[in-house]
C-alpha cells in the first residue's frame, strides 16, 4: 500500500466522523472542519500519486470511490438539515451511478473513459457548495449548490454523449 493510496483510505475513514457530527451532533462547525479535511486529501492523495510515481489501478478505482462516499454522506446530511432538496441529491447520485456505470462498460470495451474538465470542475463545484452549507454562508451555499446541479447535469449529458456507442 502507496502513501497516495494511504491517504485516500485516510479520507473515507473521515466520513463516519463527518456523518457523526451533521446526524447525531448537529455540529456543522466540525462537519465543516472535516469536510474540508478529507476534500485537501482528494488534491493531495492525486499531487502525490504523479508526483512520486506512484499511480495504481487500486488508487484508480478508491479515489473517484471514496470521492463519492464523501460528498454523499455529506449531501444527506444537508438534506435531513433541509438545506438541500432531496430530489437534487437524487440528480447528483443519479449521475454518478450512471457514470460509474459507463465507465465500467467502456473499461470492458477497452476504452479509457478519462475525467472530463466538466466532471472535475463539477466536482470541485459540489465540494464547495457543501463548504459554504455546512459553513451557513448564505445565500452564497444555495447559489453555488445549484449551480453545481447544472453543471452535474451538464457533465452527466456529455458523458452519456462521449459513450453514446456502447449503450446505442
Amino acid at each position: 500500500m502507496n502513501l497516495p493510496n494511504l491517504i485516500t483510505l485516510l479520507r473515507l475513514g473521515i466520513v463516519p466522523g463527518l456523518v457523526y457530527f451533521l446526524e447525531v451532533t448537529g455540529g456543522n462547525r466540525i462537519a465543516l472542519v472535516l469536510f474540508l479535511i478529507a476534500s485537501m486529501t482528494d488534491w493531495v492523495d492525486g499531487y502525490l500519486a504523479r508526483k512520486l510515481n506512484q499511480t495504481t489501478a487500486l488508487g484508480a478505482l478508491l479515489d473517484p470511490l471514496v470521492d463519492k462516499v464523501l460528498v454523499t454522506a455529506a449531501l444527506l446530511g444537508l438534506v435531513a438539515q433541509d438545506l438541500v432538496p432531496a430530489w437534487s441529491v437524487t440528480l447528483v447520485l443519479t449521475r454518478e451511478f450512471l457514470i460509474t456505470g459507463l465507465r465500467t462498460a467502456a473499461m470492458s470495451a477497452n476504452i479509457l473513459l478519462a475525467a472530463s474538465w466538466t466532471g472535475k470542475t463539477k466536482t470541485v463545484l459540489q465540494m464547495t457548495a457543501i463548504a459554504l452549507l455546512l459553513a451557513g454562508i448564505q445565500p452564497y451555499g444555495t447559489y453555488a449548490w445549484w449551480a453545481a446541479i447544472v453543471l452535474t447535469a451538464y457533465s452527466g449529458i456529455e458523458y452519456l454523449w462521449q459513450t453514446r456507442r456502447l449503450w446505442v
